[in-house]
């Protein structure tokens, strides 16, 4: 990571990093909450892959260096069930600060949580919400797509699942499917691309799917 970007003290999403304007929250984040003082260094990223340094100047952002560009890479997919409680949120975040593109939540038949598309639309903004705030946290330069809810049966044909007994990991792999808390039926077992192995335990929706990303990301 770069050494302004990793000291900076702040990073900011903005829509245009040649007119990097804040919203009132985010001022009053830097402002009131970090307490910047003006002429500090934040940086801002549009996360698409560029960002540049800025300066506070208690307000707003000035511009202060050029436009860096990071290289795309290969895009890093989980495909989770929706657990149950706050832990969707935490799991979110963590999954964000690791590196993960793209979030698919899904629906099998053991599911727990059921959301109507009234709720869904209302799950997924603050589900974007908390995405955005981890990307600042982590000054990553890159967004983070969150889809969904599908069921099981809609994706597990074209990607592998992460069950006991399947292939290890690879550097090929992008996506992995990991299930509920009462684990795949045997016949979302049987309608999957392939299983893959992730740990010898029994983990958690939420640690299954942290450790798929970590292991997906450490082949990147």
């Amino acid at each position: 990571m770069d050494e302004v970007l990793r000291r900076s003290a702040a990073h900011m999403l903005t829509p245009d990093i040649n007119d990097p304007l804040l919203s009132d929250g985010a001022i009053h984040h830097l402002d009131r909450v970090l307490r910047l003082r003006a002429g500090e260094s934040v940086t801002a990223t549009n996360g698409n892959g560029e960002w540049r340094q800025c300066l506070w100047t208690g307000t707003g952002l000035e511009i202060a260096g050029e436009i860096h560009h990071e290289p795309a890479r290969d895009d890093l997919e989980i495909s989770v069930v929706i657990p149950k409680g706050d832990r969707l949120e935490w799991m979110v975040q963590k999954l964000v600060e690791l590196g993960v593109d793209r979030i698919r939540l899904l629906t099998s038949e053991r599911s727990v949580v059921k959301w109507d598309d009234q709720r869904a639309a209302k799950q997924l903004d603050r589900l974007r919400r908390v995405a955005e705030s981890a990307i600042e946290q982590s000054r990553r330069i890159w967004g983070c797509e969150i889809v969904g809810p599908k069921t099981a049966r809609e994706v597990l044909p074209t990607i592998p699942i992460a069950e006991p007994g399947g292939r290890e990991i690879t550097e090929d792999d992008r996506v992995i499917a990991v299930g509920p808390e009462g684990g795949w039926t045997a016949e979302e077992v049987q309608c999957a691309k392939e299983t893959i192995s992730i740990s010898r335990q029994v983990l958690r929706v939420e640690t299954a799917a942290i450790a798929a990303v970590t292991l997906m990301a450490a082949q990147r």
